[in-house]
């Protein structure tokens, strides 16, 4: 199955490697690696994840961030990729606006 990083989920990729590189040099590129290693796993796994918010969510392996998404007949369709130490509730307004 076919796995699509929507421009919501783009940004908020940007915005955790902008975060991580200015923590240490490098730590960027290892927080990147890392989510599309996840991201990756959803061509098979895709659709096993519990809902929350409507949309399945994937934790990340290495790093506290929830990847969530869609399944389609064609495609999983990744729609944001949040930090799971913000407040449920921002998580969840931010959800709905995407």
């Amino acid at each position: 199955m076919k796995v699509r990083i929507l421009s919501s989920a783009q940004a908020d990729l940007s915005e955790g490697f902008a975060f991580y590189e200015k923590q240490q040099p490098g730590l960027g590129a290892y927080f990147l690696d890392s989510l599309f290693a996840d991201i990756d796993s959803l061509a098979l796994y895709g659709g096993m994840h519990r809902r929350v918010f409507g949309l399945h969510r994937l934790l990340g392996r290495t790093f506290p961030f929830a990847i969530y998404y869609e399944v389609n007949a064609d495609a999983v369709e990744v729609w944001a990729v949040l930090d799971c130490r913000r407040d449920p509730k921002w998580i969840q307004r931010r959800l709905k606006s995407t």
